[in-house]
C-alpha cells in the first residue's frame, strides 16, 4: 500500500463549482432515455470466459454471486451476456438464441437475472456478423429490437465488426438507436465502435456510453494504453453519456495488487463504466476488497458526473550511470483543452509519474497521484501546478487506507509504490479551516 510522507501544515480552500460550461452544454444535448445518469456498473463474461466458457449455468452462479457478495448493493447491477448467446435468425429473420448454451432460452434467463434484483444485458453488432461470426444487426434492427423488448433487456453492448463498407458508422449506431427507442423500453445503450471515427465528439446523441479504444487486455502495459487513450477525450462525457475505455480486468492475468487498485482507482476516477470481468465464483478476499471499496466507488458514481483527467506528468527514466536516485526528469502541464500539447515528452510512458483530478459534487475534488514506474517514487504536486488556483488548503482523506489526514496546504507529497495509487478526495476549507462547501 501507499506510505506517506505527506507534506500538510495548515488549512485549505476551494476549487471545483467550476462546472465547466462545456460539461453543461453537453448534458444538455446527450442522449436523454433516462439512463446512464451515472456510469453503469455490472459484470460482463467477455474478459474471463470469451466463447467457450460461457453457458446457462455460468450466468446463473454469477448473478447469485453478485448478490451474495454484495456487489448488487453497492451498485452492480447488470449483468451482461457478450458474444456467442446467439446461433442464427429463423425464417423469418428473428434473432435465436444459442439452445445448447442457453437450454431454458434468452427470455427464462432475463427474468432469472430479474428475479434475483438485478438488470440483464445482451450483446450485438453494427455488421452483418458479430466478431464471433455470429448473426449480426445490420438490417435486423427492429426486429431485434422487438426481441430485446420481449425478452425485457437492460442494456445493449453493439459492436462493429464486419461492417466495413457497410454504411457509415455513425448512421448504423443511429439505426439501433431509433430501433430501442421505437420500441419504448429502457436499454442503455453501449456503443463500441472502438474509437476509431472519434465517437465522444458525436456519439453522446445517440448512445449513453462509446468506447474510445480497442479491447483491454490484463497487463499493465494495457490498461494504461487504454487510460491515454481514453483522456484525451475527457471534455467530452457527462450525465447520460460516458467515454468506455472498456471493461475492468481486475481478478484477471498475472496482474499485482497495486496495478489492479490502480486500474480500479482510474477508472473510477474517469467515469468510466465499471463493469468487472472476472470469475465472481472463485474471486479472492484482496480482489473482493478493491472492487468493494465504497469510497472510491463514490468518485465514480459522483452526480456532478465530471470525468477526471491528466494534470501533470514526470518522466523518471533512471540513470544508467548511477544506481541511486539519480532520476532524470522531464515535466509537462496538459492543458485543460483536450488537444493541448505535452511538451517535447519523449520519454517512455512506462516510466512516468502522474497526478490526475476532477471535480466532485459540493466542492469536493478528487485527486490521484499515480505511479507508472518500475519502482517506488516521492509524487509530489503543487496545488497551483495541477490546476487549483482558488486554493491553497484542502482537508484530505486518503480513499484506500480510509483515513483522514488533516489538512495539506499548497501541495500533495507522498512515496507511491510502483505501479501503485494514492487516492485523496480533498475538501477545499478557507484560511480558518472552514468548509467553504
Amino acid at each position: 500500500m501507499t506510505a506517506y510522507s505527506i507534506v500538510t501544515v495548515a488549512t485549505v480552500a476551494c476549487h471545483a463549482l467550476i462546472a465547466v460550461s462545456l460539461f453543461q452544454v453537453q448534458w444538455t444535448i446527450a442522449y436523454d432515455n433516462g439512463v446512464g445518469l451515472t456510469p453503469p456498473m455490472g459484470w460482463n463474461h467477455w474478459n474471463a470466459f470469451h466463447c467457450d466458457g460461457l453457458d446457462e449455468e455460468l450466468i446463473h452462479d454469477t448473478a447469485h454471486a453478485m448478490v451474495d457478495l454484495g456487489l448488487a448493493e453497492l451498485g452492480y447491477v447488470y449483468l451482461n451476456i457478450d458474444d456467442c448467446w446467439q446461433l442464427s435468425r429463423n425464417s423469418t429473420g428473428f434473432i435465436q438464441e444459442d439452445l445448447q448454451k442457453f437450454p431454458s432460452g434468452i427470455a427464462a434467463l432475463s427474468d432469472y437475472v430479474h428475479n434475483l434484483g438485478l438488470k440483464f444485458g445482451l450483446y450485438s453488432d453494427s455488421g452483418i456478423m458479430t466478431c464471433q461470426r455470429r448473426p449480426g444487426g445490420l438490417g435486423h434492427e427492429q426486429q431485434d429490437a422487438a426481441m430485446y423488448n420481449e425478452w425485457k433487456i437492460d442494456y445493449l453492448k453493439y459492436d462493429n465488426c464486419y461492417a466495413t463498407g457497410l454504411g457509415n458508422v455513425r448512421w448504423r449506431y443511429r439505426r439501433m438507436h431509433d430501433a430501442l427507442n421505437a420500441t419504448g423500453r429502457t436499454i442503455f445503450f453501449s456503443m463500441c465502435e472502438w474509437g476509431v471515427e472519434d465517437p465522444a465528439t458525436w456519439a453522446m446523441r445517440v448512445g449513453n456510453s462509446w468506447r474510445t479504444t480497442g479491447d483491454i487486455g490484463p497487463t499493465w502495459k494495457s490498461i494504461t494504453h487504454c487510460l491515454d487513450l481514453n483522456d484525451q477525450w475527457h471534455a467530452y462525457a457527462g450525465i447520460g453519456g460516458w467515454n468506455d475505455p472498456d471493461m475492468l480486468e481486475v481478478g484477471n492475468g498475472d496482474l499485482s495488487l497495486a496495478e489492479q487498485r490502480s486500474h480500479f482507482t482510474m477508472w473510477c476516477l474517469i467515469k468510466s463504466p465499471l463493469l468487472l470481468g472476472n470469475d465472481l465464483r472463485s474471486v479472492s478476499p484482496e480482489v473482493i476488497e478493491i472492487i468493494s471499496n465504497k469510497e472510491v466507488i463514490a468518485l465514480n458514481q459522483d452526480p456532478l458526473g465530471v470525468q477526471g483527467y491528466k494534470r501533470w506528468s514526470k518522466s523518471v527514466k533512471r540513470n544508467k550511470n548511477n544506481n541511486n536516485n539519480n532520476i532524470h526528469e522531464k515535466s509537462y502541464i496538459r492543458n485543460n483543452d483536450r488537444n493541448g500539447e505535452e511538451s517535447d515528452l519523449e520519454d517512455d510512458n512506462d516510466e512516468m509519474i502522474e497526478v490526475w483530478a476532477g471535480d466532485l459534487s459540493g466542492g469536493d475534488i478528487a485527486v490521484v497521484l499515480l505511479n507508472r514506474s518500475s519502482q517506488s517514487q516521492v509524487i509530489t504536486a503543487k496545488f497551483a501546478d495541477i490546476g487549483f488556483t482558488t486554493f491553497s488548503s484542502a482537508k484530505a482523506r486518503d480513499l484506500w487506507a480510509h483515513q483522514d489526514l488533516g489538512i495539506l496546504k499548497d501541495a500533495i507529497s507522498s512515496t507511491v509504490g510502483s505501479h501503485d495509487v494514492l487516492a485523496l478526495r480533498l475538501k477545499p476549507v478557507s484560511e480558518e479551516g472552514l468548509t467553504l462547501y
